[in-house]
């Protein structure tokens, strides 16, 4: 009886979530927003073509990073100093089509190609590396856990590397945790695994199952907690404990619900560890695949930000749902070297 009583208080909690541009909690946290310095970078889909663009916290100034419209640039994800920005890169059409991973200056320069056939990269907690994961299959797949193998970019020597597990793969959405000794990420019907959440040693054998439902993990700056995907309408944020063998999360809380159809997906820490970033809009599919997956075009999709020690206090920061997902919080206040 208890079970189905807390199933009826969530379903009514998601029911009365409304699915305009803020919850009824949200209503004052754009003018908060305003003084918070860092910024926030997205994929959006415009005049047929994927750029990157980049807005103040509350969604004001917005300014388009890539400016490539013959160019599809997506997943972004902003250097630890703030200087530099890698993304992946779709190329070419049918059978010949493939995503690789890229970085540049946050100004546009130097762009550098890192790794063809590659996708779901991360910065090392220096910004020295990027990890990345390496496609399963040499065609072309929009499925973010078609990968193969953790692989490692020193951008000073532009040499690669393998993690030592050579077994890992069918990952997505690695993150690297600010102490630099692990990276979490999804996995999906692989290493003996349906789904699951886990810590992989950054420099060993060592996978551990966080045994959390849900995916698309991200530590925060300090390193103390995490938040992820719950289901396709709630993002929760737990406790993180990294100083054992087998890390941990405890203390987990959902932070945002949301009623069907608006699914919420992709959420970021800002550099303060006091709000997160989330992508939000309609559930439906095209080309047989989920709006939320890297690539896939996603109408009436917007970014959000929320308070993390509040449950249900967000506001969405764009409105014109544009395809805008995958957001990452920029530090501010760095120069680039």
């Amino acid at each position: 009886m208890i079970i189905h009583v807390t199933w009826i208080v969530v379903l009514l909690t998601q029911a009365a979530e409304p699915t305009g541009h803020s919850s009824a909690k949200g209503e004052d946290l754009r003018e908060e927003l305003k003084k918070v310095a860092g910024r926030i970078v997205y994929e959006t889909y415009r005049q047929n073509n994927w750029e990157l663009f980049m807005v103040n916290a509350d969604g004001s100034k917005p300014v388009n990073l890539t400016r490539t419209p013959d160019v599809n640039e997506l997943y972004p994800h902003v250097s630890p100093d703030g200087t530099k920005i890698s993304f992946v890169v779709d190329q070419g059409e049918g059978e010949s089509k493939i995503r690789s991973v890229y970085y540049m200056n946050m100004d546009g320069t130097g762009r550098t190609l890192v790794a063809r056939n590659a996708r779901q990269q991360c910065w090392s907690p220096d910004g020295k590396t990027l990890a990345y994961l390496k496609g399963e299959f040499e065609e072309f797949c929009y499925k973010d856990f078609a990968t193969r193998g953790i692989f490692f970019y020193d951008l000073e020597s532009g040499k690669h590397g393998e993690h030592p597990n050579k077994e890992l793969h069918h990952l997505y959405n690695i993150c690297w945790s600010p102490d630099g000794r692990w990276l979490l990420a999804t996995v999906h019907a692989g290493m003996g695994f349906k789904h699951a959440m886990l810590a992989i040693e950054a420099q060993g054998p060592g996978v551990f199952n966080l045994g959390l439902g849900g995916c698309r993990p991200d530590v925060s700056p300090d390193g103390k907690k995490v938040t992820w995907g719950r289901s396709d309408y709630a993002l929760s944020v737990g406790d993180l404990d990294l100083s054992g063998p087998a890390p941990k999360v405890t203390n987990h809380r959902d932070v945002v619900t949301s009623a069907k159809p608006m699914k919420i997906y992709h959420t970021d820490w800002s550099a303060d560890g006091k709000y997160i970033t989330f992508s939000r809009g309609p559930i439906k599919k095209r080309l047989g695949h989920a709006r939320e997956i890297v690539g896939i075009r996603a109408e009436g999709w917007n970014i959000c930000v929320a308070d993390s020690t509040k449950t249900n206090r967000w506001v969405a920061i764009t409105t014109d749902g544009s395809s805008n997902k995958e957001p990452d919080w920029a530090p501010a206040g760095k120069k680039k070297q």
